[in-house]
């Protein structure tokens, strides 16, 4: 039976980090993944540009996630200023301070990354079901530490599965889906392909501001994927018990930078001094054109209506659709979720060095632990931090 010193288990970017931290002091290092090739969700994050991380400052950084205080000593374990170094390329940061490499090609992150693990054996096509007391793994090897960096429960076709939440006795809290598009009862196939820019969408009183992508069968965009987190967080369910119906109405502020009552003013004033403007052509100061027609129907008004005919009732309905356009949700497109919420729970785990306080010797990196934020860099962030800190720590205690 082969032995080594650390075991890591998945080849996604947690894995892949947690290896090259445990290489640097340990030469007895071996990686299992259960794929014939590394990094396979790494490849299709950014739309295939591998947006790395977030490029805010560490502090502000943190006030984007629920579990800060976890995350705190990890995130200045390994900066982003660690992570550019790994490679021999420049990056790019754009809007939101998101981070690219300047090829625009998450190949090129996942190739640096790679030819890091010169001193650490890969073993492919390689899928643990099974964890024994003294960690040997599928009766086949043996290691001292193993570090679980298996993801979550979205992407399965990447090699994620829900049966990886149950290779150890670690309690696990509810999975949800994360950073997913949402399913409308609406017939959208009219309007599909249409954006609604930098819009505010609310549930409850949860409240994100961005752009919303209308598809054939929902809603998706930066603002919708974001504010699907509020929405899996508010609601009592979990994946390993099946999958979940949503019957709940969200709302789109169509208008943001006018209030209720500047529009008001507004409309009195423009309806009377421009009377014979069709309501259609008036709308384009406001509204995507390609969604006009689509808004008037469902506030039922006429698109060749003179604004001078508008009675009060109708001008009052507009302004409330214009800031509060609804739509009924039916549920989570879950075969395009980005992430998972939920996964190991972090009380039983050591934040300063990713150790179970349960299991001695066994640790934990990226999507498999209860950490999770918003589109836009900082999930992969976490992936590297962690993973580079779970794999330091568990080379330190070899030595």
């Amino acid at each position: 039976m082969e032995e080594y010193d650390i075991a890591i288990i998945g080849g996604g970017p947690a894995g892949i980090m947690a290896a090259i931290a445990a290489s640097q002091n340990s030469s007895s290092v071996i990686l299992l993944e259960k794929n014939s090739s590394l990094g396979r969700k790494l490849l299709l994050t950014g739309g295939g540009r591998c947006n790395i991380t977030n490029n805010k400052p560490i502090k502000k950084l943190l006030s984007f996630f629920n579990n800060k205080n976890f995350l705190k000593h990890s995130f200045y374990s390994f900066t982003n200023n660690d992570l550019f170094s790994l490679f021999d390329f420049d990056f790019i940061t754009e809007d939101d301070d998101r981070v690219f490499p300047v090829s625009g090609k998450s190949v090129d992150v996942l190739k640096g990354l790679s030819d890091k693990l010169e001193n650490v054996v890969i073993s492919y096509n390689f899928e643990v079901k099974t964890i024994t007391d003294g960690f040997v793994i599928n009766d086949k090897l043996k290691a001292d530490k193993i570090i679980l960096a298996t993801g979550g429960v979205t992407y399965p076709q990447t090699g994620c599965s829900k049966d990886n939440y149950f290779l150890t006795s670690q309690p696990i809290t509810d999975i949800k889906y994360g950073l997913s598009p949402l399913i409308t009862c609406n017939d959208l196939s009219g309007i599909a392909g249409v954006t609604l820019k930098d819009v505010v969408v609310s549930y409850n009183k949860s409240k994100v501001r961005g752009n919303v992508l209308i598809s054939h069968i929902g809603l998706t965009g930066p603002a919708i994927i974001n504010l699907s987190n509020e929405i899996s967080r508010d609601i009592s369910y979990n994946l390993l018990e099946g999958d979940v119906d949503l019957d709940l109405v969200i709302g789109i502020d169509l208008c943001p930078d006018f209030s209720h009552e500047e529009l008001l003013d507004k409309f009195t004033n423009d309806f009377q001094t421009r009377g014979k403007t069709h309501l259609k052509n008036y709308l384009k100061n406001f509204l995507t054109n390609s969604f006009i027609d689509y808004f008037l129907n469902q506030v039922s008004l006429n698109c060749d209506l003179e604004l001078s005919r508008v009675n009060k009732k109708s001008k009052n309905r507009l302004i409330e659709n214009l800031k509060r356009f609804t739509f009924k949700i039916t549920g989570f497109n879950g075969d395009l979720a980005k992430i998972t919420i939920g996964g190991v729970d972090l009380t039983n785990v050591n934040s300063k060095t990713m150790e179970s306080t349960l299991i001695p010797n066994l640790y934990f990196a990226g999507e498999i632990l209860n950490l999770h934020g918003p589109t836009g860099g900082y999930n992969l962030k976490i992936a590297f931090s962690t993973g580079y800190l779970a794999g330091l720590s568990a080379s330190k205690k070899v030595i």
